[in-house]
């Protein structure tokens, strides 16, 4: 399969800015010699930002010209030209451009800085292995236009290599250093027709990857939908009520499976007879609710619960829903939950509630403030013994998140926090939530973890830990914020979505996962998706889409609530929609009703006799 590499030429900057554009992208080429973008035309690898080290603060970073090969010992590699946040010269990486490494085009490990020359800006690169010489054949172009070549051994960048400094292992030899008429690395031409399924492709070179290679970046970065439906156990059936254990697999054309309740008719007539059924399926109308944000669902005891942040009213309520079925919350009454005026020290700002279960007993983790914005600190409120979540009488007054010397989690005016989620992981309950120094300078927003106490969850047993900063580009696009995280186990594999940029129509939806039976508190543990699961790209029509949440519904099936824009400017407004697991087991948040489930396969038989 011939796959191409290529950058993209901005848009409006709402809608697809450089810090997007100015990343690398992916298509493969069809049969019909047009190629066809991976990942809804949306950059696949960005340049990672660097930290001053003065004062903590991110510089954004972005690349261009990136030139993607095969490695000797197997994989890939790529070579691009690191710039700064809005496509300018990078003062940092003069005489230099990045290096990343790739076992499979959709994870990436940023290795660091090749310098190939003392001074000066690299406008293009190239690179190949070559036999002859056991090394790589690297050809660069000047700022003044010349075209310079040399080899090196790239096999001696290590990962402790800091992404200000360059490599200097990776440096070609002098003596192999030369100036060239013309790179001896082709690169290739394109007609206008080849690029023309592609919107502003900006193409750079391309590379034939082995059948089965591709297929996995077409069952990784393509949307799934379903292409068969088949029933969980062959019949004859005797009976309706045998009827009721058999379940609707369907299949998707990634190669996944997803079974589902049947809802079948009453079998009419004696048997032997036909009796028909309908896949079920909840539907969701997005937004199902306007100016609700940060959603979260709740199944409990045969009920469902949702709450969200109140947009409507800037944030100086929180209302819940409870319903007996899912879809039920779309109509169920709306219940003051939390005010701004009820508690002495909580003011208005209340924002993102989840319901958690933490030692048996439930409670809602959200964020208030006691005045102003720079004041907003984390709480929990929990529910009596026999309490009933729809009454907010049956919750306890909120209780501030506190450090496990007792003092608050953040100096108030100076740092706050938001977004507090939990799970478990090997016996152990953690928090993770974010934070953003304000004073002395602004630091933008990260996300940090710590172990809590099951009795008291709104403790601290150990010290908090950066776990992951607004690095990429769709992660400090409008600002550097990295928030809402939420926590999902699948196979054994824990998983954190978590939104990204700001809360605009930049908004995304990031994934991070730990090495598991690691150390978790550990940074050096975790692993963070190069692009965005969901974003403004992903469904059309919506924009900004964001701070995600899980519900496993009495079905079995995964529900992803999140908040959508339906327009750029139009409010947050709180979606639903089945969550997919790709072939590695992660959630894919793009897979909307029309694509899961189409009406051409909603409806089964079986027979009974």
């Amino acid at each position: 399969m011939e796959i191409l590499s290529y950058t993209r030429q901005p848009k409006e900057d709402i809608i697809y800015g450089k810090r997007m554009a100015y990343s690398m992208h992916l298509a493969w080429r069809g049969e019909d010699g047009k190629f066809r973008p991976f990942h809804h035309n949306e950059g696949i690898l960005y340049a990672k930002a660097l930290q001053n080290p003065e004062d903590g603060t991110l510089d954004a970073r972005c690349l261009r010209n990136p030139w993607l090969f095969a490695l000797k010992e197997g994989g890939y590699g790529v070579l691009a030209v690191r710039t700064g946040a809005e496509g300018e010269v990078d003062p940092a990486s003069q005489g230099c451009v990045l290096f990343f490494v790739s076992l499979d085009l959709v994870h990436y490990e940023e290795k660091g800085l090749c310098r190939l020359q003392e001074a000066g800006e690299i406008a293009a690169v190239r690179c190949a292995f070559d036999e002859k010489e056991e090394a790589y054949r690297i050809c660069w172009q000047t700022e003044a236009g010349k075209w310079m070549e040399g080899v090196c051994d790239l096999s001696e960048c290590t990962r402790e290599n800091v992404q200000d400094e360059a490599q200097e292992e990776m440096r070609p030899g002098t003596d192999t250093v030369k100036e060239t008429a013309e790179p001896v690395i082709p690169a290739p031409s394109f007609a206008a027709a080849q690029l023309e399924r592609i919107e502003g492709a900006v193409p750079c070179n391309t590379i034939v990857i082995p059948e089965e290679a591709g297929e996995y970046l077409q069952k990784k970065l393509l949307v799934p939908v379903c292409t068969g439906m088949t029933l969980s156990k062959e019949g004859p059936f005797h009976s309706v009520e045998e009827l009721k254990e058999v379940r609707a697999v369907a299949t998707y054309s990634d190669g996944t499976k997803v079974a589902r309740k049947i809802d079948w008719e009453d079998a009419q007539g004696e048997a032997p007879c036909t009796v028909r059924g309908r896949v079920h399926q909840e539907h969701f109308p997005n937004p199902f609710a306007g100016h609700r944000a940060d959603p979260v669902c709740m199944y409990r005891d045969g009920k469902y619960y949702f709450i969200a942040t109140n947009d409507a009213d800037d944030n100086h309520t929180l209302y819940m829903r409870c319903a007996d079925t899912l879809e039920g919350i779309l109509t169920a009454e709306e219940v003051l939950f939390l005010d701004s005026d009820t508690y002495p020290g909580i003011g208005g700002l209340l924002w993102a509630p989840e319901f958690h279960e933490v030692g048996g007993q439930l409670y809602v983790f959200h964020a208030a403030t006691s005045g102003e914005f720079y004041h907003e600190e984390s709480r929990v409120r929990k529910l009596q013994e026999g309490g009933d979540p729809i009454r907010k009488e049956d919750w306890s007054a909120p209780v501030m998140v506190v450090k496990k010397d007792g003092s608050p989690l953040c100096e108030e005016g100076k740092v706050i926090s938001l977004d507090m989620t939990t799970f478990s992981y090997e016996g152990a309950t953690y928090a993770m939530w974010s934070q953003r120094q304000f004073l002395p300078v602004d630091q933008g927003a990260w996300l940090y973890l710590a172990r809590i106490d099951e009795r008291e969850p709104w403790k601290l047993l150990t010290d908090p830990v950066c776990i992951a900063r607004p690095e990429y580009g769709w992660e400090n696009n409008h600002t550097y914020v990295v928030e809402g995280p939420y926590a999902l186990m699948r196979d054994g594999q824990l998983m954190i979505t978590y939104a990204a940029a700001a809360v605009d129509a930049t908004y995304t939806v990031g994934l991070l996962k730990p090495v598991m039976g690691s150390d978790i508190l550990d940074p050096a543990n975790w692993r963070k998706s190069n692009y965005p699961l969901m974003s403004s790209a992903s469904v059309e029509g919506e924009y900004g889409t964001g701070h995600n949440s899980y519900l496993t519904d009495e079905n079995g099936l995964v529900w992803n609530f999140y908040h959508m824009r339906a327009g750029v400017d139009g409010p947050r407004s709180s979606a639903a929609r089945r969550t997919h697991f790709d072939i590695d087991g992660e959630p894919m948040l793009d897979v909307t009703e029309e694509r899961d489930l189409p009406e051409a396969f909603r409806t089964v038989e079986a027979q009974i006799r």
